[in-house]
């Protein structure tokens, strides 16, 4: 069973959680996917990545999600190749997409409890992960 999981790199399983979580509600907007670019652009676990790399890194994922058990293909690979160290990292670059179109789907509700579980990310820690995105994503228009 241990030679069915796709072997990642972190940056690689980062962006898979990021494409997966965003295609979770049937589409993947495009605000999403300009978050997706300023994640990989911004976040230093990137440091080297290019647009060629994430379109790429991308369509694999998208590949590996419409196999037969892609979800947690995607889940089992990414715990797999996220360091302790990072799944904070991880769960912070899936916050920033999720939270990219201002709505929440209760598919996306659910992938966010699935990576969470898959990385071991504890509820305080998601927690505050979360509220940082909700102050990262407000408008000077009042809620």
């Amino acid at each position: 069973m241990a030679n069915s999981v796709a072997r990642l790199t972190p940056q690689e399983a980062i962006i898979y959680l990021m494409v997966m979580t965003s295609a979770s509600d049937g589409s993947i907007s495009e605000d999403e996917l300009r978050t997706i670019g300023r994640v990989v652009r911004s976040f230093p676990v990137f440091s080297g990545a290019d647009e060629e790399t994430l379109v790429q890194t991308s369509e694999a994922c998208g590949k590996l999600m419409s196999s037969d058990g892609g979800l947690h293909k995607v889940l089992a690979a990414a715990e797999a190749a996220v360091p302790s160290h990072l799944v904070e990292t991880a769960y912070a670059a899936v916050v920033d997409v999720v939270t990219a179109d201002e709505k929440l789907e209760m598919t996306e509700i659910r992938m966010l409890e699935l990576i969470r579980d898959a990385l071991n990310i504890t509820d305080q820690g998601a927690a505050s992960i979360e509220h940082a995105a909700r102050a990262r994503h407000m408008t000077a228009d009042p809620v």
